[in-house]
């Protein structure tokens, strides 16, 4: 069986070291070292995405960068380059449990309760030499924060750590959202994050897709028994922080339309990054890039120079509403343009007023978005089915075509 035959298998993400194969070549998703990719490492990437690819560079929703468009024979030309730069792992399973989601302004942010980089930076140690955790299921993630500015907490990761007044508090992943158990100190957080990966391992069973939303409530009691030792009660407010963007400050956030960036766009945005003063590009699950800035002048005039690269630069921009995979000819799975058509559904929803979310899917695996939307079209034989307030695997109201879109926000403005 060739290479790429092997790596068809669906059901998990590609990695460097395991591409997947889509309707514009191989897949290779990379992962940055604890959220951020060095502007040496940015440039990089831009360089083999422009020559081992496509061109095209994917922000994904768990704070990873895609390569798109390779071909099996340059592979290894691949590995050697992301080796040089630091960005590979000893081997496809390390890679594969390296899933860490850190906040983006980590140690940038002047109301983060804890720089909680050093966390992460444990959290990633362990993942990498502790054997037992490669059983972990394909897309169980982690994720740290700080409390900032610009929050990921309100993300779904089956273990989270949140800094607050008493330290770092843990939850865990519920049907009804994070489940936050109580604090440990700064200095125990990371053990306990690995102890809950341990814990979940336990109770699952061995070879298990489960996550720890979907343990039943036995497991979930099994765990929760585990870690209640090293943790004491305290408070947790909700964050209601999330995505924000243009000057924050000394930093910058920018977002590229659907995720997608192009490689000549990334060059681009770690010169201006540097011009600014900063160092590396931080990722973050919203499809967003940050950065530091050596002061606020400085993150305002990069965000102009940004805005005029092409990128997203101000937080009520009509694009950001709506979430879309590539869509065809990208994906093979996909028989519709679901970018294209997520443009034109951008127009007329800020035409007519409409602010609801929407979600444009090119097939039911809903690759762009987990949770529900207001106003669902999944791609289906070049048409789209509709579903409103739900996932993609909703109750079809009806399918429509593309010239039925402008029905859709009839009488939006008037609620």
């Amino acid at each position: 069986m060739s290479a790429v035959a092997s790596i068809e298998v669906k059901g998990w993400c590609p990695g460097a070291l395991r591409p997947m194969l889509s309707g514009d070549g191989l897949i290779v998703r990379i992962r940055p070292f604890c959220g951020a990719f060095s502007l040496e490492q940015a440039r990089g990437l831009a360089d083999l995405a422009r020559r081992l690819g496509n061109g095209h560079i994917d922000l994904t929703r768990r704070a990873n960068l895609q390569l798109r468009g390779l071909v099996e024979e340059r592979l290894p030309e691949l590995h050697a380059a992301l080796g040089k730069l630091d960005l590979i792992d000893p081997d496809a399973e390390t890679e594969a449990t390296r899933n860490l989601m850190v906040a983006p302004l980590a140690g940038l942010d002047p109301v983060e309760k804890r720089d909680v980089r050093p966390i992460a930076r444990a959290i990633a140690e362990g993942l990498a030499t502790d054997k037992r955790l490669r059983a972990l299921p394909a897309k169980f993630g982690l994720l740290v924060d700080g409390a900032g500015t610009v929050s990921i907490a309100a993300e779904r990761a089956d273990i989270a750590l949140l800094a607050i007044d008493a330290g770092i508090t843990l939850g865990l992943d519920t049907p009804a959202g994070t489940q936050w158990l109580g604090a440990v100190s700064p200095d125990a957080a990371a053990a306990a994050a690995l102890l809950a990966a341990r814990a979940f391992l336990d109770a699952a069973g061995p070879a298990t897709r489960l996550r720890m939303r979907s343990l039943p409530a036995d497991g979930v009691a099994q765990v929760v028994a585990t870690l209640m030792p090293m943790l004491r009660p305290c408070e947790v407010a909700r964050s209601t922080a999330g995505r924000m963007l243009g000057a924050l400050g000394a930093a910058v956030g920018v977002a590229a339309p659907f995720g997608r960036l192009e490689a000549e766009q990334l060059r681009r945005l770690s010169s201006l990054a540097e011009e600014s003063g900063a160092t590396e590009l931080r990722l973050s699950p919203w499809r967003t890039v940050y950065f530091g800035a050596r002061d606020a002048a400085a993150a305002r005039q990069a965000v102009e120079a940004a805005r005029f690269v092409g990128l997203i630069v101000d937080t009520d921009d009509p694009l950001l509403k709506i979430e879309a995979c590539p869509g065809a000819p990208d994906c093979k799975s996909s028989s519709v343009d679901a970018r294209g058509d997520a443009r034109q559904l951008a127009a007329l929803a800020s035409a007519h007023g409409y602010d609801g979310s929407i979600h444009v899917s090119g097939c039911a695996k809903g690759c762009a978005r987990s949770a529900p939307s207001e106003l669902v079209l999944v791609g289906k034989a070049g048409r789209y089915r509709l579903v409103r307030n739900a996932t993609t695997r909703g109750p079809v109201e009806r399918i429509i075509g593309t010239d039925e879109f402008p029905a859709l926000f009839e009488g939006s403005r008037d609620g």
